[in-house]
């Protein structure tokens, strides 16, 4: 048994070793078809360490943005999203000429994307995501994937406005009523598009009231009927203000 067990730990190792493939009398063409031929198979491992020597033996040759692009591409695809942008980065930087760059650029935001935590997490990630996708849209407005960063960009938005809401709530909860009504101005302020604006500005209203500052209640009724008609809360707000006003 232990001599059926050797021989097959043998087998294994010599068809190990005739798979290996001789790379260095490659021409830089030859050397980037074996590597693409590596991630073609999602063989993403050993497609990293062809990549690099390709950029390694390489470097500045015609091959070099194909090989610089598609290392990184086998870094997202394993789902190593920090070293994917690192060489997503590295290609923007280097070779800003590359016909890569706007799709790099767009994989550089989209590893952010991937590396953002839920809401009550620190949320570095998010930030860097929409900053890199507002990139792409800037630099390729009329690229096809635009409207996919569009909507990224949203997504990750109503992520922030939810992590700032829900401190609001708990200060509100906790008795911090001031705080409260700073955290749900900044929801307000900062993320005024997002689904949770309405509802902080409702929040906002409602202890306003409750502090007795009557003439800021007012104000805050009057923007959210301009910039909310929709609202589901609509009624209450107008409700809310004939009683403020006739109060004074």
């Amino acid at each position: 048994m232990i001599k059926k067990i050797f021989i097959i730990l043998i087998l294994a190792l010599l068809w190990s070793c005739s798979s290996t493939v001789d790379t260095s009398n490659m021409t830089a063409d030859e050397h980037l078809k074996y590597a693409m031929s590596l991630y073609n198979d999602e063989d993403y491992q050993k497609a990293v360490k062809e990549f690099q020597a390709i950029i390694l033996q390489f470097a500045g040759s015609a091959v070099n943005d194909d090989a610089q692009f598609y290392l990184a591409m086998s870094y997202f695809k394993q789902e190593q999203y920090l070293l994917a942008a690192y060489e997503f980065s590295k290609l923007i930087r280097d070779i800003p000429a590359s016909p890569f760059v706007p799709e790099a650029q767009f994989m550089l935001a989209d590893s952010y994307y991937e590396l953002s935590p839920p809401y009550p997490l620190e949320q570095t990630y998010t930030k860097k995501a929409i900053q890199e996708f507002q990139a792409f849209i800037d630099f390729f407005p009329v690229d096809k994937r635009v409207e996919e960063a569009e909507r990224k960009i949203d997504e990750l938005n109503n992520k922030l406005a939810q992590k700032e809401y829900h401190s609001a709530l708990i200060y509100e909860r906790m008795g911090y009523y001031n705080a409260a009504i700073k955290y749900y101005g900044l929801v307000v302020d900062t993320y005024h598009d997002t689904k949770f604006a309405p509802m902080a500005l409702y929040r906002k209203i409602e202890l306003l009231v409750q502090k007795n500052r009557k003439s800021e209640a007012l104000r805050d009724i009057s923007f959210f009927l301009s910039k909310y008609p929709d609202s589901d809360k609509i009624n209450d707000i107008k409700k809310l203000q004939t009683e403020l006003v006739a109060s004074l």
